[in-house]
């Protein structure tokens, strides 16, 4: 039970140091290659987000005056402002 959990913890850190990170965020990582004691850097590029502004047109529920007695339901559209995410690729 003792060797299992330290050679769990001892994998644990061997994933964590074989990550890195650059300047411009970019992830490095040292990958094995092959049969042999070996590792080959590999740099991933993550994707940025930002957001702009769209419109939109979102329904809307009222009443309209049918009869004396009755409000009659009406469903319209307003135009709205909302904000997107957008993902660039690298």
């Amino acid at each position: 039970m003792r060797n299992q959990r330290i050679l769990l913890i001892a994998g644990a850190f061997a994933l964590v140091g074989a990550c890195s990170k650059t300047e411009n965020g970019d992830v490095v990582v040292k990958k094995p290659v092959g049969v042999d004691v070996q590792t080959q850097t590999d740099t991933l590029h993550p994707p940025t987000i930002t957001s702009k502004l769209d419109t939109i047109s979102a329904p809307v529920v009222g009443t309209k005056k049918d009869t004396i007695i009755v409000n009659k339901p009406v469903v319209g559209t307003e135009k709205k402002v909302v904000k997107v995410p957008v993902v660039t690729k690298p």
